[in-house]
């Protein structure tokens, strides 16, 4: 009797051709790492320790099914989200919901400028508003290489600077672990008050953020088309879960540093109310390389993460409206707010919270049609959503609405 064994060489191979589809999701998982959730989560853990650990866990999690839904939407169809929404709503339904989408995608934009502001400012001491400016400039630059040469080297780009953002923020914890039995404590859901609903919301909006899920059905079609082969199909929405899997373990354990960081480190301390104020508790306990590894690592997430926000912008606007303005321009328009905002002399990490609660409420623009449009059969075929699917997904936009009722009602009622 013969036996046949498995040639190492081929499965080398099929690893490596599988690896060379991967990257559409780390170039969306720069939304999840992007200043916004720097302050949000800096601030979560400084003013309310390992309390909000639940909050980064869940938000990962919903926020892997949400970018896959979007891929998948994206790879079968052959069209982005706002595509599938232009074609299915009236004229005055696409404007209305295009000004939620550019209100939110400047909101994306001031968080990220701002953030890369602040880096600056701690690396260099360049002044907020010069700062604001050197972060638009080298957004233009990077936004260039993915206009002139394609897709493939702006993801290496960005994947790099994922690299450069990981290792910036969980440099901190390995230099100093936290408290394992307040981290598992911290993954019982539970608020203590208005300011711990506020900060939950924001850490929410700046984790499942609505950009990014319009930007993913893009980033995939554009990557891999629409294949009519069944088989092509199957095997590019496999890859896509190991690629979606792969980019969210890596941006949930950025996030969850930040806060264990600020958590450990900051916790109980009165002068920490912003990022400049943790960087130099930081550098006070840790020592300055942990502090320039922070700052270094804030740096790359404003410069990434504005390249992407405003490619996404420009994607969003093509979908719906079928206009397309030149990116570099548009970079210029969407830069404004944040210019403002730094010239006005606004508190930079206040500014960055409350963006991060405007894109907590588009978040159910972006959401409730994808889990519409990905569980429509007519549309999706056979890879239309399980049932178990569908069901998750609703949950999802149900905890974040609700989360936003209360936050409302608490903010209003001042409780």
């Amino acid at each position: 009797m013969s036996t046949t064994t498995a040639d190492p060489r081929s499965s080398l191979r099929r690893v490596r051709s599988a690896a060379v589809l991967l990257g559409p999701a780390f170039v969306a998982a720069i939304a999840y790492v992007d200043p916004g959730n720097v302050a949000a989560n800096i601030s979560a853990g400084a003013r309310f320790g390992y309390l909000l650990v639940w909050v980064i866990v869940v938000a990962n999690a919903m926020a892997a099914l949400v970018q896959f839904l979007s891929a998948k939407l994206g790879l079968v169809t052959g069209r982005t989200l706002p595509q599938v929404v232009r074609d299915r709503a009236t004229r005055p339904t696409r404007l209305a919901y295009w000004a939620q989408a550019e209100l939110v995608a400047m909101a994306t934009d001031l968080a990220e400028v701002v953030g890369g502001a602040i880096a600056l400012h701690l690396l260099f001491r360049l002044p907020l508003l010069v700062g604001g400016l050197v972060t638009g400039v080298v957004s233009m630059v990077l936004l260039t290489v993915q206009n002139r040469r394609g897709q493939k080297p702006f993801e290496r780009v960005i994947i790099g600077l994922l690299a450069i953002i990981a290792v910036g923020f969980v440099a901190s914890v390995v230099i100093s672990p936290p408290s394992v039995p307040d981290t598992i404590g911290g993954l019982l859901p539970r608020f203590s008050g208005a300011e711990s609903v506020l900060l939950a919301a924001a850490m929410i909006g700046a984790t499942v953020m609505p950009h990014a899920i319009y930007l993913h059905s893009a980033l995939t079609r554009d990557r891999h088309g629409r294949s009519e082969d069944r088989a092509t199909r199957i095997r590019l929405l496999r890859i896509t879960r190991w690629d979606v899997g792969t980019a969210m373990l890596i941006a949930g354990a950025v996030n969850l540093s930040m806060l264990l960081m600020a958590a450990h480190t900051l916790g109980g301390r009165e002068d920490v109310d912003s990022i400049e104020s943790a960087h130099a508790a930081v550098r006070d306990s840790l020592g300055p390389w942990a502090a320039l590894l922070l700052a270094v690592g804030l740096l790359a997430s404003g410069l990434a993460s504005t390249s992407v926000g405003a490619y996404a912008g420009a994607m969003i606007m093509e979908g719906l409206l079928r206009r397309r303005i030149p990116l570099l321009a548009r970079r210029l328009v969407t830069l404004v707010p944040a210019l403002i905002i730094l010239a006005a002399h606004i508190d930079p990490t206040r500014a960055l919270i409350v963006s991060q609660v405007v894109l907590s409420f588009g978040i159910p623009f972006a959401l409730i049609p994808l889990v519409r449009f990905t569980s429509d059969r007519a549309l999706m075929g056979e890879h239309v959503n399980r049932r178990v699917t569908t069901a998750l997904a609703w949950l999802i936009a149900a905890v974040i609405s609700t989360l936003n009722v209360l936050l409302i009602y608490l903010t209003v009622t001042g409780s």
